[in-house]
């Protein structure tokens, strides 16, 4: 048997049993679900766990239910060895590493579909994506029952159909959103960016430029909707080919928004840079 610097369980039965004794023993249990690939966002998320919970466990799946068939599945990267590395080096306790048939066996046949905060932005360009998500979220939250799930806000939409899953379903965990971890330039860690060649990933970082400042201008509620044209202009200008969006939101509902309702705004935006697809966001404090 391989011998890794982190714990691994690769069976539900292995997972709670171990999930069990520290129950036992008065221990607290985070879930940090990833997809491996993990980049300093990723270690950050484990030491914002660490700090409310004894345990903390890291999933490492690559979901293929939330792929479609032109997607990049096949060649999302899968780097286990330094992942673990990496989860060692941050304390963390285990990592839930199950195959796809473990995940889903034969026979499997039941779904979340969620709608409210799934509907929309991202749905708009990929469909299946939030179903595959939340269908593996609830799985993964009824094996390792945690107290709490931590998600960075980079993949903001998706920090809130699971928080809304969670709250409609009635599920005994708490979701924490951790603050989007950068690059020193501004861009938004993510695993993707890997794909980047060295001319896109100096052009990236506009992504960033871009919903910082339509973020100003939802704030002074003066010129939001020029900002929304510049931004795409500006986007366009950069070398990004397709826009999918940039917008602004609601902070919890992701219906739109509007200036001076004393809620809290999130300027969202999704573009193509080559064949990689970025996103980014920003809040608009309640007070604009």
């Amino acid at each position: 048997m391989a011998k890794f610097p982190v714990p691994v369980s690769n069976t539900v039965k292995d997972l709670r049993a171990r999930v069990l004794q520290w129950r036992k023993a008065g221990e607290r249990v985070a879930l940090i679900p990833t997809m491996g690939a993990l980049h300093d966002g990723h270690l950050e998320l484990v030491r914002i766990a660490k700090r409310s919970c004894e345990r903390v466990i890291t999933s490492i799946f690559v979901n293929p239910a939330q792929f479609a068939p032109t997607e990049d599945f096949d060649k999302y990267p899968r780097t286990f060895e330094d992942d673990l590395a990496k989860l060692a080096s941050v304390g963390g306790e285990l990592v839930w590493a199950p195959d796809k048939g473990e995940m889903y066996p034969v026979g499997f046949a039941t779904k979340v579909i969620p709608a409210g905060t799934a509907e929309g932005l991202e749905t708009d360009f990929r469909p299946h994506f939030f179903g595959g998500v939340a269908t593996v979220c609830c799985k993964l939250f009824l094996q390792a029952l945690p107290d709490i799930a931590v998600f960075g806000e980079k993949d903001y939409q998706q920090l809130c159909v699971i928080r809304q899953m969670v709250r409609d379903l009635n599920m005994p965990l708490e979701i924490v959103g951790a603050e989007t971890v950068r690059e020193a330039d501004g861009l938004a860690m993510s695993s993707r960016n890997r794909y980047l060649t060295a001319d896109e990933r100096a052009k990236a970082v506009k992504i960033h430029h871009v919903v910082n400042g339509v973020a100003a201008a939802a704030a002074r509620g003066a010129g939001l909707e020029n900002a929304l044209v510049e931004g795409r202009r500006a986007l366009t200008y950069a070398g990004f080919g397709t826009i999918d969006y940039v917008t602004v939101r609601d902070a919890e509902t992701l219906k739109d928004w509007t200036h001076g309702t004393g809620r809290p705004g999130r300027v969202l935006a999704a573009a193509w840079l080559g064949k990689t697809r970025l996103i980014d966001n920003v809040a608009v404090p309640a007070a604009a």
